[in-house]
């Protein structure tokens, strides 16, 4: 059988030529009758991982697929733009920075080979800071919580998955989507092997803030209708309280208990007021934004140059 070990690269000059020496050790860990195709993606990045690829792909041009981006699409897109390009029987989906523990992937193929089309390998510990811990666990418990509840704690972006599994991913081709959460989405059952993701030892990682919050957003919008259904509930219980409120005033003014001119109260309430409106519009915006996107069927991603591939 063929595995394609798919791997997303950005700014990964110095982790190649370590992550390559391991993934080739690590085909000592299977059978005879496995054979290997890795596809590699360079997501435009502006340092010499492209050459490196090249250097790759001329030493074993049999089993190696290197393909450039014209530009930076994100690491989704560029996930997308290999499995596209897979050809294998399964695929596994790894990062390029040796933080993922490349020897699990033969217990995912013998899960593999008892059935299962999806296998995940998710993060169960980190060798991060409590800070980084907590906003990661945060986002997965949302997740878990308001989107897909069937997805594994604590995260994952390491997973296998079966030939059939990437014909449904190519085929939906949905922009802004999270690869391993549409992965998720597609309801296959699957086994999840836990493990501790290891500090980032080479180089630096390009996953920024700013990145984590498209991707929080993707997700959401992608996979959830909590922030709309959000707007609505917040809606209903401002106007309760601004229907006590306008009763218990006017009862007090009838009353003659308070005499107020009510200038400061009503900016306040006002202010307020407008900006969940302006958050509202917001939220709805980023779901007609990607509706509009989705309907453009622009090309995910643009390929510039591709080595071993037809």
């Amino acid at each position: 059988m063929l595995l394609s070990i798919i791997i997303p690269c950005y700014y990964n000059e110095q982790n190649l030529p370590l992550t390559w020496a391991e993934l080739q050790e690590n085909e000592k860990r299977f059978s005879p009758d496995v054979s290997f195709e890795y596809v590699f993606v360079d997501d435009g990045s502006g340092d010499k991982t492209y050459e490196v690829l090249q250097g790759i792909y001329e030493q074993h041009p049999t089993k190696v697929k290197v393909l450039k981006l014209a530009g930076n699409v994100g690491a989704f897109n560029a996930m997308f733009c290999g499995i596209e390009h897979a050809t294998g029987d399964a695929n596994v989906l790894i990062m390029a920075d040796l933080q993922d523990p490349p020897e699990l992937m033969v217990q995912m193929l013998d899960y593999w080979h008892k059935g299962l089309k999806v296998v995940i390998a998710n993060r169960s510990e980190r060798e991060e800071t409590a800070t980084q811990k907590w906003v990661s666990n945060t986002f997965h418990g949302m997740v878990r919580r308001y989107a897909l509840k069937q997805a594994p704690p604590g995260g994952f972006d390491y997973v296998l998955f079966d030939r059939q599994v990437r014909k449904e991913i190519v085929a939906i081709r949905e922009p802004n989507a999270n690869i391993f959460y549409l992965i998720s989405w597609l309801n296959f059952p699957y086994v999840s092997i836990p493990y501790t993701r290891k500090k980032r030892e080479v180089g630096k990682s390009r996953w920024t803030f700013k990145k984590k919050i498209k991707a929080f957003i993707d997700t959401f919008v992608g996979f959830s209708f909590a922030p709309i259904r959000l707007i609505t509930v917040t809606g209903f219980v401002l106007g309760i309280i601004a229907l006590l409120a306008a009763l218990i005033i006017s009862v007090a003014r009838i009353a003659g208990w308070i005499d107020m001119p009510g200038w400061s109260s009503l900016m306040v309430v006002l202010l307020f007021v407008g900006a969940l409106q302006m958050l509202a519009l917001g939220i709805i915006g980023e779901y007609v934004w990607r509706a509009l996107d989705a309907s453009r069927k622009r090309p995910l991603y643009v390929v510039d140059k591709k080595h071993g591939v037809g």
